[in-house]
């Protein structure tokens, strides 16, 4: 009896554990933030239902976990739909030095499309940081029109 007993709790134990893994994980990483890591940094817009349902799931099985789910995707921006009329950051690293036509070719299979340098809307600078880079957009007045929308 005292085997069987021995058992149970080991498995008690197991089930505990894996649970307290699970809650975990759950709470120090939001849906969006692990789907979507790329997304981190973008300005607010409209929810990915996607992410919102995945982040919702958490809030089913744990109040507590769900919540930070939402609180942590929500405040990296990836519960946000990326959008085609703002401009995006995305990070490439090079050991060497770039001639513009590299850079353009690069840019181009990165984005789909023809990319060119000398355009006036186009704007390269090397940044130390993603943050640093962010900062740039945003003082840029890539967002002014939805500024001024809000007045």
């Amino acid at each position: 009896m005292s085997a069987i007993h021995d058992r149970t709790v080991t498995q008690a134990r197991r089930w505990i554990a894996a649970l307290t893994i699970v809650a975990t994980t759950t709470t120090l990483a939001g849906c969006g933030t692990v789907f979507y890591p790329e997304r981190k940094g973008q300005p607010s817009g409209r929810v990915d239902p996607a992410v919102a349902v995945a982040d919702g799931v958490g809030l089913l099985f744990y109040i507590i976990p769900g919540v930070i789910a939402y609180a942590i995707d929500f405040s990296n921006g990836t519960i946000y739909l990326p959008s085609r009329d703002t401009a995006q950051v995305d990070t490439l690293h090079f050991e060497d030095e770039l001639d513009t036509q590299t850079l353009e070719s690069v840019l181009a299979e990165r984005t789909g499309g023809a990319v060119r340098l000398d355009d006036e809307l186009v704007r390269v600078e090397r940044v130390s940081s993603r943050d640093e880079a962010l900062a740039l957009v945003r003082m840029s007045g890539t967002y002014d029109k939805e500024r001024l929308a809000s007045m």
